[in-house]
C-alpha cells in the first residue's frame, strides 16, 4: 500500500486493513477533519468553507481534491460553482462514535505521547 503526503492511496490493490489505515489517515489532518465536520451540515462550495474555516482558497481546495480522492466527498456542479458534499452517511456515524469515544475517555488521547496535542506542539517547536 502507498499513502501519499495528505494520507490519500495511490493505486494498487489494498488489504481491509490498509484501506482503514488510509480513511483514518485522510481524517487525521485537522483541516480535512473541520472540512468533513463542515459538509456534515450539508453542502458547501470551497469559497464558503474558505470563508468559514479562515484558510487560503489553494488549501481548502488541495484538502477537498485529498477527499474527493479517498471517495470521502463528491462534488456537484452548477454553473461555474461546484458543491461539495459528503458521500457516504456512515462517516457521520464514524464522527460520532468518535465523539462518543472521546467523552468516554474523558479525551485520554489529546495526552499521548505520540499523537497528543502536546506531541504536535513539541514537533512544531523543537
Amino acid at each position: 500500500m502507498t499513502v501519499n503526503r495528505d494520507g490519500c492511496l495511490l493505486g494498487g490493490t489494498t488489504s481491509a486493513l490498509d484501506a482503514a489505515v488510509a480513511l483514518f489517515h485522510s481524517l487525521s489532518d485537522a483541516t480535512r477533519l473541520a472540512i468533513v465536520r463542515r459538509l456534515a451540515g450539508g453542502e458547501s462550495r470551497v469559497a464558503d468553507l474558505v470563508s468559514e474555516l479562515g484558510l487560503a482558497q489553494s488549501t481548502v481546495s488541495a484538502h477537498m481534491a485529498c477527499l474527493r480522492d479517498c471517495g470521502l466527498v463528491v462534488g456537484r456542479p452548477q454553473g461555474r460553482q461546484v458543491f461539495y458534499s459528503l458521500v457516504r452517511p456512515e462517516l457521520l456515524d464514524l464522527l460520532a462514535s468518535a465523539e462518543t469515544l472521546l467523552a468516554v475517555t474523558g479525551n485520554a488521547v489529546a495526552l499521548c505521547p505520540v499523537y497528543g496535542t502536546d506531541s504536535a506542539d513539541a514537533a512544531v517547536t523543537g
